[in-house]
């Protein structure tokens, strides 16, 4: 099988040549063979280091996906340590772009698998790529420069972190020995793969291993169900069960800066720039993921970049000095960074993870000004006075559960619930309040335009903190409006406010259509023009078309009579009419 060879990646890498890598379409076709791999992968990309033109996209995997030169410099660039990263050995990290050309378009391979019922936070990305990267750089006398140095990228949309690098661990390693052969029989098995529907507990059989995992919801019970089966169980071992798609350990993430946490959710809450400079890829994307996960279950809406390096795309939007710095979390490894960005509010510099048991040196919150360009020490530069005080606690018990030994699955567990907590404690007065915002379901009338939801009012919301705040649910003191009036000009309120209104206007959309069906037609029908009729006919298609597309949450029965009104409609109809709207 002739891979080819890539072209420089400042250039814009070019495509392999040979199969895998051949001239395609961004778009798949309908009914093509890789229509269940694109429900998980967008496809897979190897990147190898010429001596010539540096780091090269060997190859694209399947061979119909086309992605724009833009892209292929970013993947070649960004699936390589920079030279800031003494990575020998291997390693995993990933990386986010931006698609070029924005969204992609409706009716794309995978699109059929909605989002409807996943958590908001685990949604598919509308115009970004993630990527899922296994470097290997080992010492090899058959090459010029002495090294062995290649990356497999899985690219996605999904930010399943958890599985696609436990996915890596298993492929990556017998790819670099066998090469294409091996990848073409991965790729090969994902197409068999069930879709990836929230709620679902999946079995996934690769290369001899079958991977259990589920595949979270918005509505989940602590104990998921059996697997669904893919057709392979009984020819295969025992399966190795991923307690999670998506969740990284979070307490090994946020080792070096437990102490400031809140102050770091804080930050993340209100969609603040931050930089984060650590020593590796692997350091950075870890501590760049767990900090975006930290607001779970609100979605985080800034933008953010695991790993970014100066040949990025975006550089220059990222740091010019012309505008205020842009709502996003930038983790780098290359200290220029410090130099070029030093404008922006908030900078962690973490260093070397720590392996022993001890818990590491916390990093100390520094004044800005305090910044060195040449030789940063770790820490967390910052004028930001946090608005609630710290959880003490929290910390004890941490550094307690160090010194017991306990496990770092369990540590995990602690800090993510009391981030849980925060998050809800924040988030739940402005659900009442926004519930309090939908008309009485007895204002709802059949034949009649649905009432309006009412406006969000900053200041009425502000005086419903006295009687029902996140006092009621939190111990935490501190200066909680001053962050909600902080948190209203936040991406996150807006990101938050669209969602709810949304849901709540297909909510009201949906009661209509119920109250329509339980009314009696036939009476309304009797005193009603054609055009009238004609007018209901169309509006009850439309939702009908609405509900199907899981966009209104109306139960089968409502949908059945829905239906069945629409005949009677068109059956008081003279027959042109009727043919008109039943075509045969």
């Amino acid at each position: 099988m002739d891979l080819g060879a890539g072209a420089g990646a400042g250039a814009g890498p070019q495509r392999a040549r040979g199969r895998l890598g051949a001239p395609s379409s961004g778009m798949r076709a309908p009914g093509t063979p890789w229509a269940r791999f694109s429900a998980w992968l967008e496809c897979v990309c190897v990147v190898t280091f010429d001596l010539e033109l540096g780091q090269a996209l060997e190859l694209v995997y399947p061979s119909d996906f086309q992605l724009t030169d833009k892209e292929k410099s970013s993947i070649c660039y960004l699936s390589f340590p920079d030279s800031h990263s003494g990575c020998l050995g291997d390693t995993q990290f990933s990386f986010r772009i931006r698609q070029c050309g924005g969204q992609r378009r409706p009716g794309q391979a995978g699109e059929k698998y909605g989002d409807s019922g996943a958590p908001a936070s685990l949604q598919r990305e509308p115009a970004h790529y993630l990527g899922y990267v296994y470097f290997r750089q080992v010492k090899d006398s058959s090459v010029k420069r002495g090294y062995f140095q290649k990356s497999l990228v899985l690219l996605s949309r999904l930010p399943f972190v958890r599985l696609f690098q436990a996915l890596l661990g298993l492929v990556a390693p017998e790819f670099f020995d066998k090469l294409a052969p091996c990848l073409e029989a991965v790729c090969n098995e994902i197409d068999q793969w069930p879709a990836p529907a929230p709620g679902r507990t999946l079995s996934l059989p690769v290369m001899g291993v079958v991977l259990q995992v589920h595949i979270p919801s918005r509505v989940d019970t602590p104990e998921p169900g059996p697997p669904e089966p893919s057709g392979h169980e009984t020819l295969l071992p025992a399966p190795v069960v991923l307690p999670s798609v998506h969740e990284l350990d979070l307490f090994r993430c946020f080792r070096p800066v437990l102490a400031h946490v809140q102050l770091l959710w804080e930050l993340m809450l209100l969609g603040e720039p931050l930089l984060v400079l650590a020593p590796s890829p692997a350091v950075s994307s870890e501590m760049v993921l767990a900090l975006t996960s930290c607001l779970q279950p609100l979605k985080f809406c800034c933008d953010y970049r695991p790993y970014f390096t100066i040949h990025d795309s975006e550089f220059k939007e990222f740091t010019t000095r012309t505008q205020a710095p842009p709502n996003v979390v930038l983790g780098v490894t290359n200290p220029f960074f410090i130099k070029t960005l030093q404008h922006w509010p908030h900078i962690l510099r973490v260093g070397e993870p720590k392996t022993s048991g001890d818990l590491p040196k916390q990093v100390k919150l520094k004044k800005p000004s305090r910044l060195k360009t040449l030789d940063t020490k770790p820490g967390l530069y910052t004028a930001y006075t946090a608005h609630l005080h710290r959880d003490k606690a929290l910390f004890r018990r941490l550094l307690k559960g160090l010194q017991k030994k306990r496990p770092s699955d369990v540590q995990t567990a602690v800090l993510r619930r009391h981030l849980l907590e925060l998050t809800q404690s924040f988030i739940i007065p402005l659900e009442h309040y926004m519930a309090s915002l939908m008309p009485l379901q007895k204002g709802i009338v059949p034949w009649k335009t649905p009432p309006q939801i009412r406006p969000f009012r900053q200041d009425d919301f502000l005086h419903s903190l006295e009687r029902s705040g996140p006092q009621l649910t939190c111990v935490l003191k501190g200066d909680w409006l001053g962050l909600y009036r902080r948190f209203f000009k936040s991406p996150h309120f807006d990101g938050w406010y669209r969602q709810r209104r949304r849901e709540m206007a297909q909510k009201l959309e949906a009661l209509h259509l119920e109250a329509i069906c339980e009314a009696n037609i036939e009476l309304w029908m009797k005193d009603k023009s054609e055009v009238e009729v004609v007018d209901l006919i169309l509006k009850l298609r439309e939702r009908l078309v609405r509900a199907q597309g899981h966009q209104l949450p109306v139960k089968e029965a409502t949908l059945k009579r829905a239906r069945l009104y629409i005949d009677m409609a068109i059956g008081s109809l003279p027959k042109d009419l009727q043919a008109i709207l039943c075509p045969p």
